[in-house]
């Protein structure tokens, strides 16, 4: 079967796959497998996922994340008698494993929400300025980055191991697979040099990192070996490849858009918006480094230029308080009765780092509203909308403003805008971005790191790559359209407007 391209829409290997992707409330387990020549994605297991505070730092449960991804792995192997072709990881950035040199961790990982970075990254700082910092990398200034927990481990004595990996390449590893950093994870450590793609000596050197402690980079879509181990005793994984995709659960996402050509930016909208668009060289200048873009790794051997923005955070933060006082709003029921209410009479300052701090959102709100001599709008559970109305507005002209500069620095003429992630589902937001941005707004996949995931692992397995640009024979978008059209059920290009 083959599309108007003479494409074809299925894999010459009719084996399952599955996607995992690491999530820091919860963690899935994703099965894709051939029906009648075409693809039906499965969410077969999930389970929460919350650090835990152990001695006095916070920490991930490493056995707890590999028992619930091994139930799921198993749950896969039982409705998938075709067998598992192969098995990809995604997940959040910048979190690590120390290993010995059986590979066996040293400790459960640090969480990246401990305070312990901020002394660390103060540190660092002085021995590498910020300045210098962002211009070997082009990586936003962020104090969870890889890069000031390695500091702050050698600040508290903590033994290196022999080696590190991050989450998803730890999990590939634990299964089989060779000790790797997959390049969009590894952009996200700002110990990777922006132009050269390899690990920034100058950074490893001014801080007195062990430079042979990193793993050795691999672009994404790499296969790093066999299952092994007592999973590979189920029939299911008796010859299963595994895969570092796009090893960053952004850069899966942004991969799952099924978009080409160079007039699309994107948002990658839930906790945080993700503001941003693909270029082929970084955009790495002055202005870029002031307003604290990044430039992450993406697939294809390009950049994913984007700014973090406040997001539906406010929202959670907002609806936890008001469940606190005694009324449970549903986030769907509260964007309908959102579109009810007039419209503000000004708008937040949504990057407000007040508005970045848990607990008492409304109030936080209000006294922003207070400064910026507006009247305080009233903070009972009755009058969610309007503070959900005033919410949504503000996003809507943060995105604007945000996409605005993206187009001026990077030098693009945008037209369509493709919002993907759980909270692209809000139809209000979706509409106020269009008016405000003026560009075509299309959904992607609620699911759109599991989309990215899964067509990496297709373009990886169904067709060669040129060694030199690093391009696959099938492009990832393909594999990212065949997907999102069979789970939207009508064309990609439909379904993106919905």
């Amino acid at each position: 079967m083959k599309n108007s391209l003479g494409r074809s829409l299925k894999p010459d290997d009719p084996r399952a796959s599955i996607a995992v992707d690491l999530g820091a409330e919860s963690c899935r387990v994703s099965l894709l497998r051939w029906k009648s020549d075409k693809p039906a994605i499965e969410l077969v297991h999930r389970f929460a996922n919350n650090p835990r505070e152990i001695d006095g730092g916070l920490h991930w449960d490493l056995k707890h994340i590999i028992a619930g991804l091994e139930e799921g792995l198993r749950k896969c192997a039982k409705l998938a008698p075709e067998g598992i072709r192969s098995i990809a990881v995604d997940g959040w950035a910048v979190d690590y494993v120390r290993v010995d040199s059986n590979g066996e961790p040293l400790a459960d990982p640090f969480c990246y929400r401990d305070p312990r970075t901020i002394k660390a990254e103060r540190s660092a700082h002085r021995k590498c300025s910020q300045e210098r910092m962002r211009e070997l990398t082009g990586i936003q200034i962020l104090p969870l980055n890889t890069v000031y927990q390695l500091h702050a481990d050698a600040m508290e004595g903590l033994p290196e191991g022999q080696q590190w990996l991050n989450l998803p390449e730890y999990l590939l590893s634990h299964w089989g697979g060779a000790r790797v950093a997959e390049y969009t994870n590894a952009t996200h450590t700002q110990l990777v040099e922006l132009y050269k793609k390899q690990w920034c000596r100058e950074i490893f050197n001014a801080l007195r990192l062990d430079l042979a402690s990193a793993p050795k980079l691999v672009p994404p879509g790499t296969e790093v070996g066999k299952m092994s181990g007592p999973l590979a005793e189920l029939p299911a994984f008796a010859d299963t490849t595994l895969i570092a995709p796009a090893c960053h659960d952004t850069a899966s996402a942004i991969a799952g858009i099924p978009a080409t050509g160079n007039d699309w930016a994107y948002i990658s909208s839930g906790t945080w918006s993700l503001v941003g668009t693909v270029i082929e060289q970084p955009c790495n200048g002055p202005a870029a480094a002031a307003e604290n873009f990044t430039n992450l790794g993406a697939v294809g051997d390009r950049i994913y230029f984007h700014k973090n923005v406040n997001g539906m955070w406010l929202i959670r933060q907002c609806t936890d308080q008001w469940a606190l006082d005694g009324k449970l709003w549903p986030v769907a029921e509260l964007v309908a009765a959102s579109e009810l209410v007039p419209c503000p009479d000004g708008l937040l300052e949504v990057d407000d780092p007040d508005l970045l701090l848990p607990e008492r959102m409304p109030q936080r709100i209000n006294a922003q509203r207070v400064k910026r001599g507006l009247a305080p709008l009233d903070e009972r559970p009755a009058n969610a909308p309007e503070f959900a109305s005033l919410i949504f507005h503000s996003l809507a002209a943060r995105y604007a403003k945000v996409l605005d500069r993206v187009a001026f620095l990077t030098g693009k003429r945008l037209r369509r805008l493709f919002i993907v992630g759980g909270a692209n589902q809000n139809t209000f937001l979706n509409r106020l971005t269009q008016e405000a941005t003026r560009l075509e707004v299309l959904r992607g996949s609620p699911e759109s790191s599991t989309v990215g995931n899964f067509a990496v692992q297709l373009a990886t397995l169904e067709g060669s790559r040129d060694a030199v640009t690093g391009a696959y024979a099938v492009p990832v978008a393909h594999w990212a359209g065949v997907l999102v059209e069979a789970l939207e059920g009508v064309p990609a290009s439909e379904a993106a407007k919905k």
